[in-house]
């Protein structure tokens, strides 16, 4: 079975993708990720997925360049409420990988966001089916929250980039403010 999967970074794509061949499943890796900011992020996080893709003789689809006005244009960019932000992200991202999916032909995709414990699951599947009734290919579904922390292990061992922070804007100010936060507690002490 071929199936084009979405790939938010490689650290949260090795282990699904090595699970995926395991069963038979043939991956097309696909990017496609205008909320990535800023553009010095996005294209680490794109070359270590380049990286990966060689040493694993996958094909990768590289959608768009860096464009995080594609992203605020989407719907809920702007929200202040994070899980209508986030909703909408998966929804722009999902869409376009089942546009893709169509087509090429390959009459399903998945993504690799359902290994992060920090992401919805419930909304990533409702962008999933979503998009499925909207391009005529399956989402294929999987939680693979159980391989994060190996996924993370092997990125490193690669010596693959690794983010500390989702991707959007939003996420990189929240991530600012955590590590602010954590720093003055340490100061405290």
């Amino acid at each position: 079975m071929r199936l084009l999967f979405h790939c938010c970074c490689s650290g949260c794509a090795i282990a699904p993708i090595e699970s995926l061949i395991s069963e038979g499943i043939e991956p097309t890796l696909f990017w496609y990720n205008p909320n990535i900011h800023p553009s010095a992020e996005y294209q680490s996080r794109l070359e270590a997925l380049r990286t990966f893709a060689q040493n694993a003789n996958l094909p990768l689809i590289v959608e768009g360049d860096y464009d995080l006005l594609a992203f605020m244009r989407g719907p809920g960019a702007f929200c202040d409420e994070r899980q209508k932000r986030c909703a909408a992200c998966y929804s722009q991202r999902l869409d376009r990988a089942a546009s893709v999916a169509a087509e090429l032909g390959i009459g399903a995709f998945g993504t690799s966001l359902t290994i992060s414990p920090y992401q919805n699951l419930e909304q990533i599947r409702q962008a999933g089916e979503e998009a499925t009734q909207a391009r005529g290919v399956a989402f294929m579904f999987r939680d693979f929250r159980p391989l994060f922390q190996a996924s993370q292990n092997e990125a490193r061992e690669m010596g693959l980039y690794r983010q500390k922070y989702c991707g959007c804007i939003f996420s990189e100010a929240e991530s600012y403010a955590q590590t602010q936060a954590r720093n003055k507690k340490k100061e405290a002490k």
